[in-house]
Order: C-alpha cells, then sequence, then structure tokens
C-alpha cells in the first residue's frame, strides 16, 4: 500500500467520524415513545457510532477502514413530562447520545485529519526534492 492511500484512507476515515458525530450531536434532542414490550421505539433518529480498524493487504498491513453501525442501546429513558410522547410516567425515548463523548470523537477526528494530510504534503514534498535531485 502506497504511502498517499494510507494516508487518505486516514482522511476517509476521520471525515466520516466528523459526519457521524455531527449528525450524533444535530439530532440529540430528538424524542418519541418508549417501546412498549419490547417492541423497538420509533422516535426518528437511531444514534451511530463509527469502528475503525487497521487495514492490511497481504502481509503489508497499512491504511484505515471504517464503517458506521448503531448504538445499543439506542435509547435512554428521560424525564419530560409535556411531550406528547410522554407514557403515564411522564418518560419518553431519547437517542442514547454522551455529548462529551461525540466532542472527544470530533477531536479525535480534527487530529487525525492533520495528521494524515501532513503526510500527504510531506509525501510530496519528498517527490519534489527527489525530482530537483534528478534533474
Amino acid at each position: 500500500m502506497s504511502i498517499l492511500s494510507i494516508a487518505t484512507s486516514g482522511l476517509s476515515a476521520a471525515s466520516l467520524r466528523v459526519s457521524v458525530a455531527a449528525s450524533n450531536i444535530a439530532n440529540i434532542s430528538a424524542t418519541g415513545p418508549l417501546p412498549a414490550s419490547g417492541i423497538a421505539p420509533t422516535f426518528p433518529y437511531v444514534p451511530l457510532r463509527v469502528d475503525q480498524v487497521s487495514q492490511s493487504s497481504g502481509s503489508t498491513p497499512g491504511g484505515a477502514a471504517a464503517t458506521v453501525s448503531t448504538v445499543s442501546p439506542s435509547y435512554t429513558a428521560q424525564s419530560d413530562p409535556g411531550s406528547p410522547f410522554a407514557n403515564q410516567d411522564g418518560l419518553v425515548a431519547a437517542p442514547n447520545v454522551d455529548l462529551a463523548s461525540e466532542f472527544v470523537q470530533l477531536a479525535t477526528a480534527k487530529y487525525s485529519f492533520i495528521a494524515n494530510a501532513k503526510v500527504i504534503q510531506a509525501d510530496a514534498e519528498t517527490e519534489d526534492t527527489l525530482l530537483d535531485i534528478k534533474a
């Protein structure tokens, strides 16, 4: 695997991480009815997470692969007696999103993106230097 493909896979993983964190943050206040008798809740948003693993090609490891999956459990009970979805106890189903964790994901993605961009920049500068030496 080339340096460029390793760095671009890191950029893609960081971009996906930002997208998922932003979606979770934007939908943190979405609520719906609590499930009855084990039936899945019908609120409009199921929180997501990014699973990132090292990618390898044969015996040469390198790069990152990121996949999106749903958070389990996808909801938590939250008190909101004024909601039209509230049950007799005043509880609604809210997405199982930890705001602090989402901001950590954003910071991680930021530094990962910066690091991979620097790798691409260093590769380009090295290539330019090598071309200058050959000329």
